[in-house]
């Protein structure tokens, strides 16, 4: 897949993605004779995860770490899943920060749908009062 077609599916700019390949957050991407980028299902499995994460809001510094010990093969298992535990542990926090906000909200939309309620009914009433005169 050519780095325009992954680019446009995934809705990324090709020049993030050449961005990551560059600080190593995803593995060199093979090329064709051309010299063109020609990206795997592998590859793309990596930009998914890039990506979600960096929408999560993890820095490059931190997934280049865990690119460099994946890199490393299979005796840095365990330091690879010290670091998607600690993440999980700050994603989990944004979430609760985010049901927060978003409780927060709601809330503040309530009382005023309540209140445009009540104004509604004052003012039927005091019409009612009105045409009773």
């Amino acid at each position: 897949m050519k780095i325009n077609d992954v680019a446009k599916q995934y809705d990324i700019t090709p020049n993030t993605l050449r961005y990551w390949e560059r600080v190593e957050v995803i593995p060199a991407v093979h090329r064709t004779e051309a010299g063109y980028r020609d990206y795997t299902r592998a590859d793309i499995d990596w930009i998914c995860f890039v990506q979600s994460m960096r929408e999560a809001g993890v820095s490059i510094e931190y997934l280049n770490d865990f690119m460099r010990l994946y890199m490393m093969g299979n005796t840095t298992l365990a330091d690879r899943k010290a670091l998607l535990r600690k993440q999980l542990v700050t994603a989990k926090q944004k979430l609760d920060d985010m049901q927060r906000t978003y409780d927060n909200i709601k809330d503040r939309l309530d009382n005023y749908e309540s209140f445009e309620a009540c104004v509604a009914e004052t003012r039927a009433l005091a019409m009612q009062g009105n045409k009773e005169k």
